[in-house]
């Protein structure tokens, strides 16, 4: 009698496990997860995320097991050029035609800002993991998409704090003229004005620029004690090598990357960037954890991973355990789970999503090294102090976001 009643109830608890992994792969859309990466594969940011953060969002996929609750895993990727037409036009199709689950990357902020207008309107979901602007969680935020790394405003009160209080008063915006560098330039400004500096003049280039001549003459001509760089990528590290042609340090005015990612560093070499103070999200010598995933990547690609190539593996893991926790890839379930989650991983210290869909964390303000303090090829920073997540990031309270409860 015993052993019928024990298999008895075993034979229910089988059954009731069955019937609720059917009945999750059910809620998972077509039986399988998709997830389409849209990037800058072959311009000017190709090595901040590019191949690099495809190759970092497969090891995620990979270490989750290549499926969730029986549903595989699906993977693909589009170049948006950084145009805005072709990443809008490109998420269009496939959540029109490929059903996708999840948008992830996301680079330029005007392509950014268009896609995810496009899933807004049909309820898709994206994770934003290159992009700076601070007006996707802001101004532009959506209840479909999360922005993961960092944007601009932490990037100014990092950096532009850390330069005026060791005494650069007068600033000389050299600012990319789309979305991104406006957002950064605005941000800087507030941070140098609010902490006694001034910005006496500025310029805005075209997205890319090969040839920054002219705008460092400008730059030169101004008196400025600081020329703030509101660019990235190819764009930085051309203005940074015009610059050093220029002699523009030798003749006493200094430099600030307002956005530098470590591909840059190690482009242009520690003889020419060393000194130079920046704000990062992640490096990957920071600690234990970081140096045993950045092995790992480095093993695979042949380069150290920038902060977006972490925080997109950092991501991609987070939303494919929300999808696992709940049993479905509908947005808003989705997307509610993530935020009631803490997220402390190698990438992240003390990071949560806020409403606005904002994913705070701890920054960090770095100086690179002089050539004589580095060990090795990739020993390019040091960490000089940790920036608190709610320190880092724009106060809830001064939000233009509709999401957000004021």
């Amino acid at each position: 009698m015993t052993f019928i009643k024990k298999t008895l109830a075993s034979s229910i608890a089988i059954a009731a496990t069955a019937a609720m992994a059917t009945t999750a792969q059910a809620e998972i859309s077509d039986g399988e997860v998709r997830i389409g990466y849209l990037a800058d594969m072959s311009g000017t940011y190709r090595d901040l995320a590019g191949p690099g953060g495809l190759e970092a969002l497969q090891m995620a996929v990979e270490d989750f097991g290549g499926s969730v609750d029986g549903a595989p895993i699906e993977v693909f990727s589009a170049d948006d050029s950084n145009s805005a037409d072709v990443g809008a036009n490109t998420v269009r199709e496939w959540v029109d035609q490929r059903n996708v689950d999840l948008v992830a990357g996301m680079v330029a902020s005007s392509v950014t800002i268009a896609v995810t207008k496009v899933l807004e309107d049909n309820d898709g979901f994206g994770i934003v993991s290159g992009s700076a602007a601070s007006s996707i969680t802001n101004e532009h935020c959506t209840p479909n998409h999360i922005h993961w790394v960092y944007d601009t405003y932490p990037l100014a009160n990092g950096t532009a704090r850390a330069v005026v209080e060791q005494g650069g008063d007068t600033w000389f915006m050299l600012t990319a003229d789309y979305a991104f560098g406006h957002a950064l330039e605005g941000d800087v400004t507030k941070v140098v004005e609010e902490n006694g500096g001034e910005v006496i003049g500025g310029v805005r280039h075209p997205f890319p620029t090969n040839d920054f001549s002219s705008y460092i003459l400008q730059a030169q001509g101004s008196g400025a004690e600081i020329i703030g760089l509101a660019n990235a990528g190819a764009d930085t590290v051309n203005a940074i090598n015009t610059a050093s042609q220029f002699g523009v340090v030798e003749a006493g005015q200094q430099l600030a990357g307002l956005l530098v990612f470590l591909n840059d560093v190690h482009a242009m070499g520690l003889e020419t960037t060393q000194g130079l103070l920046l704000t990062t999200g992640w490096y990957w010598n920071m600690d234990d954890q970081a140096r045993e995933w950045a092995e790992r990547y480095y093993e695979r690609v042949g380069s150290m991973p920038t902060m977006v190539q972490a925080g997109i593996y950092s991501s991609t893991m987070h939303y494919l355990q929300a999808v696992e926790a709940t049993g479905s890839d509908d947005t808003q379930t989705v997307r509610e789970y993530m935020m009631k989650q803490p997220i402390h991983d190698f990438f992240a210290r003390n990071g949560r999503i806020r409403e606005d869909g904002r994913m705070v964390h701890d920054m960090y303000l770095a100086r690179v090294k002089s050539p004589e303090e580095s060990t090795h090829e990739w020993d390019l920073y040091e960490i000089l102090t940790s920036i608190p997540a709610e320190e880092a990031y724009r106060p809830l309270a001064e939000s233009q976001c509709d999401l957000v409860q004021n």
